[in-house]
């Protein structure tokens, strides 16, 4: 199988540069698999899992949004945040989850109302998809 190279980069760091066989992204029009060859493209990210396929293996990786960037000279991954699933800490994003909610319940202000719904909808779509995750690795 032809491999490209692809990056993945958060505001913290570098989080993965190499050549691989195949990304998975989860794109805000929809999850795209991407190859050697794609076709130009420049999207932005839902918060979801992106899976890397390298030499048979896989790599899981949580994205909370961000930009994706397909060119000849292969993938670029600018993430807002990005974090192995192995490293997320579920009951801290179910805190996180919690307190965002009570969050919205309080404020009065309802541009800041708007703000946090979607955060509060980012981290519902991120624990969804990683609970989802869990149960296809347990099913198999």
């Amino acid at each position: 199988m032809a491999t490209f190279h692809f990056e993945l980069v958060s505001p913290e760091r570098l989080l993965f540069s190499g050549e691989v066989d195949q990304v998975d992204v989860p794109g805000a029009e929809g999850e795209f698999g991407v190859l050697a060859g794609h076709a130009p493209l420049v999207t932005m990210l839902k918060p979801g899992i992106l899976t890397v396929f390298t030499g048979g293996g896989r790599q899981h990786i949580v994205v909370f949004g961000g930009f994706a960037e397909i060119s000849p000279g292969g993938m670029t991954v600018l993430a807002d945040t990005a974090v192995p699933v192995e490293s997320l800490d579920s009951a801290r994003l179910a805190e996180e989850i919690k307190n965002t909610e009570e969050d919205v319940a309080d404020t009065t202000d309802e541009h800041q109302r708007d703000r946090l719904r979607r955060k509060l909808e980012q981290l519902r779509a991120v624990q969804a998809a990683v609970a989802g995750l869990n149960a296809g690795a347990a099913a198999h």
